[in-house]
């Protein structure tokens, strides 16, 4: 028997990053971690950065990096928006390992709770870009 699959979309501010049949998404909400399938009850909620974990219509698995957006979902379909998605295997390891060090002397140096903030966003985003690599890596295995 066939899996029971909903549509999904995920869009960046730049290009629209995936659109097809799913079988299971899973991503981190604003108040925790949020497992969807078919016939799940309608939802609105925002994002935090992390990745997007998609189980595609015939059992491939794909894992997107979010900087953060918003999650819709309706009884016909699931909608990510976010300001930049990015399939993990395309990030560039080296870069967000750098932009984590920076962010963490930041936070060590900050001139202000604005400056630790910003850098404390920053680690987060590193950090979840991190995580997305790691899951391929795991993928693979």
């Amino acid at each position: 028997m066939a899996a029971m699959t909903v549509h999904l979309d995920v869009v960046s501010a730049e290009k629209a990053l995936f659109s097809g049949r799913v079988e299971d998404i899973q991503v981190t909400g604003t108040e925790g971690e949020l497992g969807i399938k078919h016939g799940h009850a309608p939802l609105l909620t925002t994002i935090k950065p992390g990745m997007v974990r998609l189980i595609k219509q015939h059992g491939e698995e794909e894992v997107i990096y979010l900087s953060g957006g918003m999650l819709e979902v309706q009884p016909s379909s699931v909608s990510i928006l976010a300001d930049v998605a990015v399939r993990a295997e395309d990030i560039d390891e080296q870069a967000a390992l750098e932009a984590k060090r920076l962010a963490e002397e930041h936070m060590v140096n900050h001139g202000g709770e604005l400056d630790f903030r910003k850098a404390a966003a920053q680690l987060a985003q590193a950090e979840a870009q991190l995580r997305a690599v790691q899951s391929v890596r795991n993928l693979k295995k």
